[in-house]
C-alpha cells in the first residue's frame, strides 16, 4: 500500500479527525502528492496551503482504498461511493468536503 501521512489511527487510513467504518480513503494531495486520510491531517503536517485538483486532471489516480489498497482516479471516485475493487463502502459524508480537494 501506498504511504499514508498524518495522525492515523489504523491501517486502513482512518485518522484522529475520522474514524468511522467508512472513513476508509486517503486523498493524494495536489500540492505535494503525498496521500492524507483528510484536509486536517494535511494542515497539521504540511506548511503549505492546500491546492484542490483542477478539473482537467481528474483522470489521476489520487484516491486510495483503505482496505484493498486500490487506487482509484478522481473521477472514479466521484462517480461511486464504494471501492471499485473490493466494493467497500465509502463515507458519504465526505462530499461535503469536496471543495477542499477538487475543483
Amino acid at each position: 500500500m501506498k504511504r499514508v501521512y498524518g495522525k492515523k489511527i489504523d491501517s486502513q487510513t482512518r485518522c484522529i479527525h475520522y474514524s468511522s467504518d467508512k472513513d476508509i480513503i486517503a486523498i493524494k494531495f495536489h500540492c505535494c502528492g503525498k496521500y492524507y486520510p483528510c484536509y486536517q491531517c494535511h494542515q497539521e503536517s504540511e506548511t503549505h496551503a492546500i491546492s484542490v485538483w483542477p478539473s482537467d486532471q481528474f483522470g489521476e489516480r489520487a484516491i486510495l482504498c483503505g482496505i484493498c489498497g486500490y487506487e482509484h482516479t478522481i473521477r472514479a471516485y466521484l462517480a461511486t461511493d464504494h471501492c471499485l475493487k473490493c466494493h467497500s463502502v465509502f463515507n458519504e459524508g465526505c462530499k461535503y468536503h469536496y471543495h477542499l480537494y477538487f475543483e
